[in-house]
């Protein structure tokens, strides 16, 4: 774990408006910065980033949080590697408590600077090789795309990393991956003769290659093994270049292969990326999905299509988040993505993504084809592989209404398909009481008086503490941000720190959806001023009517005190004033 002290340097030492113009362009617009979102497309800027709050909100499409959260949301990085690239840019050590990381990095850099060097050399190589140019001019690909995804060739020669490499003799090749060692003691590159991938993470530095024969030859594609830099489950190809595509349709395609990915680049579909020689992982799924809300995968319509469909389908049930869509895509006919949209176009390929298959009908289709319900024997049978199924589903809403079409084919009722597949049925607050209509309820002052401490956090010193109860949500995170903003030394008004500090708490959600309330709405910080205070004279009012009403009842049955008669008549006296 990162430690909070360590966080709360970063944010107060950082400033929002340099992360976010490394990015995106901004412009001046009060005491704001303003510019179109980076998440969804717009024409009319609605994402703005405030200075003085060091917090960024979307007035389209709602996103909003810190410059840590703005990196992870643009960039798709995790927690620690949005702290680790903020901190490099200050030149803040991560303290070494946080992981190994540290020590992983360290060895890291220098492999680094191997694969970009061996990246140039490949790109050189391509100049240089007619076979190669002639190869991928005859895939359709011009030297503006392969500059793009910068593409190079292997010589086909044993050695040819000798060229560059003073140590090719030496270890860290080997750690790259860049070369293999026979049993015989002789060492060789890994690629020959192959169209080169780059492979990029997260910030443009190169960690692998994939290599494509040319013409016959197998295999067809060579990959880089896993090493310290690369691990192939967790990274997807074309990412870095897709990024900006894909959070401006807010939707990622998914393919199989290198060369679909720079295939559909150049003929006008950018927001395109590729697993990497494997079926899509739990890695990258949660990454894809923090990017868009809909990802969609397009596999080959033949047997090794339909079976990495199922897999991406299976993987992708315990990653599932409602409000987001995980589609299958398998085109027409038997052509791969980069043949169809060579021969059809940008548009015909395009139609096809929006017929995808959303998951949920993809798995129930699945199972209903497998299990034949027309029998009483095969809708036992589609409960029973429907079981494995349901239970990994993540997405608590989306789980409800697959198992109604389950239950629809298997001809049993919802409750009925639970109960055999051990899964908990949603909570009904079948019980909760209608809102009071005359005054608000104290979680109603708790959530206004949260708010309020929100847009200006240095009101948190001015709160009844003892009359805010923590059995309402509101109350117990509005007590958790009184307690922040006094023991952490919080700076106030720092809205972005408060919420990462916040970050993975239960008030977490709470925070940041009346975060991004406070910004939405317009302040007039006298108006501001005057609900503050009412609400706490409510606060008060209502501690007092409840004193009231217990010393009443008291009164009623005959049990009540000299002294407690005397509390009765100055409470009594206190509410008239």
């Amino acid at each position: 774990m990162i430690p909070d002290s360590f966080v709360q340097e970063l944010l107060s030492r950082v400033d929002i408006v340099d992360v976010v113009e490394r990015h995106i362009t901004l412009k001046k617009a009060g005491a704001n910065y303003q510019a179109c979102c980076p998440f969804h497309s717009e024409k009319t800027p609605s994402f703005t980033v405030s200075p003085s709050k060091q917090f960024y909100h979307c007035f389209g499409c709602g996103a909003h949080g810190s410059a840590i959260g703005f990196v992870m949301q643009y960039a798709g990085l995790g927690f620690v590697e949005a702290v680790e690239d903020l901190a490099g840019h200050l030149g803040l050590a991560v303290p070494q408590e946080v992981s190994t990381r540290s020590q992983e990095k360290a060895k890291q850099q220098p492999l680094t600077e191997r694969m970009g060097q061996a990246a140039r050399f490949y790109k050189e190589q391509l100049k240089a090789s007619p076979k190669a140019i002639e190869y991928l001019k005859g895939r359709g690909l011009t030297g503006e795309i392969a500059a793009r995804y910068g593409l190079g060739y292997a010589p086909d020669e044993w050695q040819g990393l000798q060229r560059v490499f003073e140590d090719y003799a030496g270890p860290a090749l080997a750690e790259c991956g860049l070369v293999i060692d026979s049993d015989q003691g002789r060492r060789y590159d890994r690629f020959r003769d192959r169209i080169m991938f780059p492979i990029l993470d997260q910030r443009s530095n190169v960690i692998g290659f994939g290599g494509r024969v040319l013409g016959a030859g197998e295999p067809k594609y060579l990959n880089s093994p896993e090493t310290v830099l690369f691990h192939k489950g967790e990274e997807l190809y074309g990412l870095p270049q897709a990024r900006k595509e894909i959070q401006q349709q807010n939707m990622v395609l998914v393919v199989e292969g290198y060369m679909d990915v720079v295939g559909l680049a150049q003929n006008g579909v950018q927001n395109v990326v590729a697993t990497l020689g494997t079926a899509a992982t739990g890695a990258n799924i949660r990454r894809l999905i923090r990017l868009a809300d809909r990802v969609v995968f397009c596999f080959d319509r033949d047997s090794a299509g339909d079976r990495a469909a199922r897999r991406a389908m299976e993987v992708s049930l315990e990653h599932l988040v409602d409000g987001k869509s995980i589609e299958i895509l398998q085109l027409d006919g038997t052509q791969d993505p980069d043949e169809f949209v060579r021969e059809h176009g940008r548009d015909a390929f395009v139609k096809q993504t929006q017929n995808a298959t959303r998951l949920s009908d993809f798995l129930v289709r699945k199972l209903v084809q497998e299990s034949n319900p027309h029998t009483a024997e095969g809708r036992a049978k589609l409960v029973n592989e429907a079981k494995p199924l349901l239970q990994k589903i993540a997405a608590p809403i989306l789980r409800v209404q697959i198992t109604k079409e389950i239950a629809k084919h298997a001809q049993l009722s919802q409750s009925e398909v639970e109960a055999q597949c051990g899964l908990k049925p949603l909570v009904r607050n079948r019980f909760a009481p209608p809102p009071s209509r005359v005054h608000p309820s104290p979680n109603a002052l708790e959530r206004i008086l949260l708010l309020t401490v929100l847009r200006r956090p240095e009101r948190a010193a001015r709160l009844p503490l003892d009359l805010i109860s923590t059995e309402s949500p509101e109350g117990a995170a509005l007590l958790a941000v009184a307690e922040a903003i006094d023991q952490v030394a919080l700076p106030a008004g720092n809205l972005g720190l408060l919420m990462e500090h916040f970050r993975g708490s239960p008030h977490a959600d709470l925070i940041a959806g009346l975060a991004s309330q406070a910004e939405r709405e317009a302040e007039d910080e006298g108006e501001q001023e005057e609900v503050f205070l009412d609400a706490i004279g409510r606060l008060h009012q209502l501690s007092l009517q409840r004193q009231v009403d217990v010393l009443t009842a008291q009164a009623r049955a005959g049990t009540l005190s000299t002294a407690e008669r005397q509390t009765l008549a100055s409470l009594l006296a206190r509410k008239k004033a």
